[in-house]
């Protein structure tokens, strides 16, 4: 169960350093105005938004991979733990206050590297 933790968690870490990508550095780029739902005009007036978004989402990544390699198996567990939390309860809001299929992009990948923690 320790080696799907760690694979859940990683894929959760990935996940978020690829939204900061999109955020921080693609936010008025076609794609990124797709995958957020953006008029090219919307992307252009908040391109301060998504960079400061991005960069929250590059924390959340920081912080499950410190987790992931910090020497001390109990304190990279809790570290784990506590970033999944945040990841959580920011893919709920998310879903709740700007688009429903957050909680299914960023809670699901979430909540499954949770549960992984819990039963290991």
């Amino acid at each position: 169960m320790q080696v799907l933790s760690i694979i859940l968690v990683a894929l959760v870490a990935i996940e978020h350093v690829y939204i900061m990508i999109l955020e921080m550095f693609m936010w008025t780029t076609p794609r990124a105005q797709k995958v957020f739902g953006l008029t090219p005009s919307f992307a252009l007036s908040t391109r301060a938004m998504g960079a400061n978004q991005g960069l929250y989402n590059g924390f959340l990544a920081a912080g499950l991979i410190w987790g992931l390699l910090h020497p001390n198996g109990d304190f990279g567990y809790q570290i784990q733990l506590f970033f999944l939390i945040c990841v959580s309860v920011a893919a709920v809001y998310g879903g709740v206050t700007a688009k429903k299929s957050i909680i299914l992009m960023q809670g699901l990948p979430a909540f499954l590297a949770l549960i992984s923690l819990f039963l290991y």
